[in-house]
């Protein structure tokens, strides 16, 4: 113990020395300031006595002068005694009070008691009384010129003189008198052994503790907050590569529950240091304000096929376009694909064409118009897409987020995000755009399992989506678990039916009160005739059990790619099949079947299930992941195993389907799919939120560490525009030759600049 208070003693020594520095160096500055302020002041002294001065030799050139002047006009050299001029006389009598004051006020003697009267709040009060009484006592001076000569003298001595007081005579003001004392003292003395005794004295360094803890340092120092031991740092180390474990395909295997404990706790570790983050290397400030000018916020709806093609993608996010836009609280475009008649002749039904946008959008409309019962009132753009045979989709060309204008590019809603940016050569949609949604409408890991060398297949695409959706997006919605797990994605079915199948739906019900027979007819199944449709998984159902299900038979509407070889094998295996040529699903003549079958599995949510059941039909279908939405209606009849898929077709045929409750109904409808999908995106809060103007979306710092998923998302989309851009590893990827860019076709029919003038590459 005795070491420990020895050892502390200098330390104090050393903390004493330099507090009596600092003192001495403030008197010091003191003591210089007031020396400032006496030479000011015998400075000013000064100028009053050379002001005295000239105003002397002022007088006697006045005087001088004046007995040169004539009177009457005659010059004279002498002025008499007879000769009565009253300026003259006037200056004569004051010359002798003049010369007396000069005298006075001139004199060393009245600077020193000046300079022993001074005070800082005094005034110097000067004795003019006797200048006035000689004013006074000349009759023939007029009142303005007295008035004019005192003023010019009281100004000339307020302008002049700094203004100090007059104390006690002899005096001087006591605290620049205890101030002077104190200095000479201390200079006398210098830091003796003495002095630094009295601050080493314990009652001394105690009063300087208790007054250095009561000052407010928690905004200068940090707090003492322990650091993060070995075990945190691991935790928030295996946190943040979260987005690295689910681009490779890991799953962990529990989430810890105290994330949130952690991330208080590097917090409150980060701002006792004071560290501030300044955001990734990718963030992207200069997102413009996209208030339109009517106040509403803009959402871009972009699709990957459009009417007349009868697919989900064509279909749903035009409903979603309609239904969004009728509440008048945003504004709405949907961009869809552009195809040149060459493409169109093979996508599009009954050898259906346009020959501009203008005359595809009329059709749009009037079809759309038909079916929702209101106007729509959301615009529609295209943007170029080419036909690719292979994958029989329609892929972009070029830029698609160009075609969205800058100033709307405020929300984006991406329908099939990993389609739309396999191959998007542009700018990020996250970049350019506020907030980004994805719907998923396809499981193509599922299609593509069926090809050639599937399982290798599936294992890219699985990896090339879960890199495009992660760098493209906020949120990912997927209308069922069908879909493979992909970042920042949530399960909800977003899509509801056609209006004008719910009306068949009360129809039949109205029919079935009246004691009518509503379902005179039976089983049907209608879908795009392509073998991952269900087409397989149906064949291979009725041909096991040919036996269990003697005398069904079954209607089936559809056309497609492999039409020929779905009907070719059927009738190689003898199944009680029907084909029909291909129908739209409302159509009058389907209404009276009372069963839909749907064995797929590949389907994500089967847009035709969701019709028949707001028919009011039975729909039976696969106890799949896919199906999950349906299983809450009761005439949705799901099987397990072929045995139970006979049992519930028998079921189906046997009975009569209950009538849809009103809740029911709701859930099917397009208004509910809405206000389900602006809740699972997390689009209420956005949409009533206003654009954060640009000075506002600058880069801000934050008491955090660099967040590990916003610099991964950004590397991503980096090296996914690097790549795409190269016109051999497109080709090798599956990519259609010359996408990169629209074509001179495009360039014609949707009146474009050229690629090379809209994007020219300058060189030497």
């Amino acid at each position: 113990m005795m070491n420990m208070a020895a050892d502390s003693r200098p330390s104090t020594s050393a903390t004493a020395e330099k507090a009596i520095s600092f003192i001495s160096k403030g008197w010091r500055e003191v003591r210089d300031s007031a020396d400032a302020d006496l030479r000011l002041i015998r400075a000013r002294a000064n100028s009053f006595k050379k002001l005295a001065t000239s105003f002397d030799r002022e007088l006697e050139n006045f005087l001088n002068s004046a007995s040169s002047f004539s009177v009457s006009g005659a010059p004279v050299t002498m002025l008499s005694t007879s000769t009565s001029i009253p300026e003259l006389e006037f200056v004569k009598k004051i010359q002798p009070k003049l010369s007396e004051f000069r005298r006075a006020y001139s004199s060393p003697d009245f600077s020193k008691k000046v300079f022993e009267k001074w005070t800082p709040r005094g005034r110097i009060k000067i004795d003019l009384s006797a200048i006035k009484n000689a004013l006074v006592s000349v009759g023939e001076v007029e009142e303005d010129v007295l008035d004019l000569d005192r003023k010019r003298v009281i100004q000339k001595a307020s302008d002049e003189w700094w203004k100090v007081g007059q104390g006690e005579e002899g005096k001087e003001w006591e605290p620049i008198r205890k101030l002077k004392t104190g200095i000479k003292e201390f200079e006398l003395k210098g830091p003796s052994n003495e002095i630094f005794e009295n601050f080493k004295r314990a009652d001394f360094m105690e009063r300087v503790k208790l007054i250095l803890k009561s000052m407010p340092w928690d905004t200068l120092e940090s707090k003492d907050v322990p650091a993060l031991d070995a075990s945190e740092l691991l935790a928030y180390l295996i946190k943040q590569s979260g987005p690295i474990f689910d681009q490779l395909g890991l799953k962990r295997v529990g989430q810890d529950i105290r994330s949130d404990d952690l991330d208080s706790r590097i917090s409150c570790v980060l701002q006792s240091t004071g560290h501030n983050h300044d955001g990734g290397p990718w963030a992207d400030p200069s997102k413009a304000n996209t208030f339109g000018d009517d106040g509403k916020r803009h959402v871009a709806i972009v699709t990957t096929a459009s009417l007349p093609w009868m697919t989900g993608t064509a279909v749903n996010p035009l409903f979603r376009a309609a239904f969004m836009a009728k509440s008048g609280k945003q504004n709405v475009t949907l961009l869809v694909p552009w195809l040149c008649k060459s493409d169109q002749e093979l996508v599009y039904p009954n050898n259906l064409t346009f020959d501009s946008p203008e005359e595809q959008e009329a059709y749009i409309r009037m079809w759309l118009e038909e079916r929702v019962g209101f106007k729509s009132q959301f615009k529609i753009s295209f943007y170029p897409g080419k036909f690719q045979k292979e994958r029989r989709s329609i892929l972009p060309a070029g830029d698609t987020s160009h075609f969205i204008p800058s100033k709307e590019a405020d929300i984006a809603i991406l329908e099939e995000p990993e389609h739309l940016n396999w191959y998007h050569h542009g700018q990020r949609w996250t970049d350019k755009f506020n907030y980004v949604v994805g719907v998923v409408h396809t499981n193509y890991l599922e299609y593509i399992k069926r090809e050639k060398n599937g399982a290798l297949q599936a294992f890219l695409v699985k990896h090339i989506n879960n890199w495009v959706t992660r760098a493209h997006c906020h949120k990912v919605l997927r209308l069922s678990a069908a879909t493979q797990d992909l970042p920042k994605s949530v399960i909800c079915n977003v899509h509801g039916v056609n209006p004008k199948f719910l009306k068949v739906g009360e129809k039949m019900a109205a029919e079935r009160e009246l004691g009518n027979v509503a379902f005179s007819k039976g089983a049907y199944f209608l879908g795009k005739m392509v073998w991952a449709k269900g087409y397989r998984e149906m064949i291979d159902l009725l041909s096991k059990h040919k036996t269990d299900l003697d005398g069904f038979k079954i209607d089936v509407f559809g056309h497609g790619e492999d039409a020929d070889e779905v009907q070719s094998t059927a009738r190689r295996l003898s199944l009680n099949i029907n084909f029909l040529k291909g129908r739209d699903h409302a159509d009058d003549s389907l209404h009276s079947y009372k069963v839909f079958i749907n064995p797929s599995v590949s389907d994500v949510l089967c847009t035709a299930t969701a019709e028949a059941l707001a028919m009011g039909k039975f729909v039976v279908c696969a106890d799949h992941p896919s199906n999950e939405f349906f299983k809450s209606f009761p005439n949705c009849l799901t099987y397990r195993s072929s045995e139970d898929f006979v049992s519930k077709v028998k079921q189906a045929l046997a009975a009569e389907p209950q009538p849809l409750t009103a809740e029911q109904r709701h859930d099917l409808s397009w208004d509910a799919a809405t206000w389900r999908f602006v809740e699972s995106a997390e689009l209420d809060g956005v949409l009533a939120s206003s654009p954060q103007p640009e000075q506002a979306r600058s880069i801000k710092k934050s008491a955090s560490l660099p967040d590990l998923t916003q610099v991964l998302d950004g590397g991503l989309a980096f090296a996914h525009y690097w790549l795409t851009g190269n016109e051999a590893l497109r080709l090798c990827s599956g990519a259609v030759p010359g996408t990169r860019d629209y074509s001179k076709q495009h360039c014609i029919d949707l009146h474009l600049l050229p690629p090379h003038v809209q994007n020219p590459v300058y060189g030497w």
